[in-house]
């Protein structure tokens, strides 16, 4: 039998003030609901091109994503190994 499991993450992107930002959520089946935030500003002297914000603001966004699911993870183990233990005493 196959387990399988289908996970979404939505990315949307919001520029003001000369900043981009992006949010990535992460949506699982079990209603695992992350988000992840990345900003990207031009400096004083570059150019304005927008599609290269666009990509640092999602990278950023993605890279604080992992983070969260990362620490969501590690907390999942710790509870699970605490909830072991209890049931070995």
């Amino acid at each position: 039998m196959r387990d399988e499991q289908k996970w979404t993450v939505d990315i949307v992107l919001d520029k003001q003030n000369g900043t981009t930002r992006a949010q990535a959520r992460l949506h699982a089946e079990d209603e695992l609901s992350l988000v992840g935030i990345g900003l990207a500003r031009r400096g004083p002297h570059d150019s304005d091109v927008p599609e290269v914000e666009a990509e640092l603001a999602v990278a950023r966004a993605l890279a604080d994503l992992i983070e969260e699911l990362i620490e969501a993870a590690a907390a999942d183990i710790e509870s699970a190994s605490v909830r072991a233990m209890r049931k070995t005493d």
